[in-house]
């Protein structure tokens, strides 16, 4: 009888040794992720219990009203998707574009380019319209563009987080129903955190995330659909070409039945819970108070001490504020000191902003006056050290 093969013995030279993991103490004023809230941890900590369980079963439930709270909306398809905003984002593409679509993407910034390049992967005729980064769109242009496009989908950000623009919403749904086509709505950097009404807005689609606005980590993105969106996907001539995010199969877990689709991040959705409960404890209306006076004590903080803003106060978004790097200063090198030095993260620029703008969030649990307040003091203090001439030096702070 042969011996059964000795097996190898484990060199070494192999062996990982590693100490556990350290994770420095970070303050994120940055584009996100924002830090999230102690609680909201604390649930993630929790022991995991199955994807089926009757208990987790009755969390989804309360997950989905939750949801449709904060975005203001009765859609019966509220949930959250297991991935990140991005996986979110595609998910409202991939259920409703077939091949030949006409999809009218409003690009005013670097997420709108991403919806483009999205709707192109699933082989939609994509035209666009466009305004410089720092700008919105007004109803004049977009119905323009529906007359003479005529598409099935506009797709539109409305907190564009490369830019700091907040779009305004006034009117643009009934321009959609009136062109007979649906409103995609990006909210990814507003949900919970600015005025949004996705029902008195006659918007068909909206996707976001779960670390911003709401303060949870990332890895869910809050997927809603209404009830044109849903006649759309239920009228396709063939499936949804993506698996994982195809709403008719998600729909079977998310709504009454509870049939297995996929083993669903149990523990993310526990720390989703407690954040959306926790924006429900303190009402919508009294967070997005709480981010547009934070917010304005931010910009009247920064243009104290010289610095310009690069949107125009009636569009500027509460929870992320775009402010031009001063001639001579190296944007990278200030905010790597800030970082390196305090543990406070602010993020750089974007595409056509890219080296020209800091980009600033106050977002969900950071969205404080305390945080506003430290980091200014830091911008007076540290900032003189950057600038390469005198001339540089905003009059403010020099």
């Amino acid at each position: 009888m042969p011996l059964l093969p000795v097996p190898p013995t484990v060199s070494s030279t192999h062996r990982l040794a590693l100490d556990p993991i350290a994770t420095p103490e970070r303050l994120l004023l940055g584009p996100g992720p924002s830090n999230a809230h102690p609680t909201v941890l604390q649930a993630l900590a929790r022991m995991p219990i199955g994807h089926l369980d009757p208990l987790y079963i009755e969390l989804m439930g309360e997950v989905q009203e939750l949801l449709r709270y904060a975005w203001q909306t009765d859609n019966r398809l509220t949930i959250p998707m297991s991935g990140t905003g991005s996986a979110a984002m595609e998910a409202t593409l991939a259920n409703t574009i077939e091949p030949g679509d006409k999809v009218l993407v409003a690009v005013m910034g670097y997420f709108g380019q991403r919806l483009v390049d999205m709707a192109g992967r699933y082989r939609a005729d994509v035209v666009t319209i466009e305004r410089p980064w720092g700008e919105a769109f007004d109803l004049a242009e977009l119905e323009a563009a529906l007359i003479t496009h005529k598409p099935a989908i506009l797709a539109m950000v409305h907190a564009e987080t490369s830019t700091g623009v907040c779009q305004p919403m006034d009117g643009i749904g009934d321009l959609c129903r009136r062109h007979d086509c649906l409103l995609l709505l990006d909210t990814v950097t507003s949900l919970g955190a600015v005025p949004l009404y996705i029902d008195a807005w006659k918007v068909d689609l909206a996707y976001s995330c779960s670390q911003k606005g709401l303060s949870c980590p990332p890895g869910l993105g809050p997927f809603t659909m209404g009830p044109r969106a849903e006649a759309k996907l239920a009228a396709r001539s063939g499936k949804v070409p993506n698996w994982y995010l195809d709403v008719s199969l998600l729909n079977k877990y998310w709504g009454s039945d509870r049939v297995y689709h996929h083993t669903a991040p149990v523990n993310m959705n526990f720390g989703m819970r407690e954040a959306l409960r926790l924006l429900a404890e303190e009402g919508l209306e009294a967070a997005w108070a709480r981010h547009r006076s934070n917010a304005e004590r931010l910009w009247a903080g920064l243009e104290r001490l010289g610095l310009e803003l690069h949107v125009s106060e009636p569009l500027r978004l509460p929870t992320l504020t775009t402010v031009r790097i001063p001639e001579g200063v190296d944007g990278k090198a200030f905010s790597r000191h800030l970082l390196d030095r305090f543990g406070i993260e602010v993020g750089g620029g974007l595409g056509d902003l890219a080296g020209k703008v800091w980009r600033i969030g106050l977002m969900g649990y950071n969205s404080t006056p305390e945080n506003v307040d430290r980091l200014l003091d830091l911008f007076a203090s540290e900032l003189p050290a950057f600038q390469s001439s005198p001339a540089a030096v905003p009059a403010a702070i020099a």
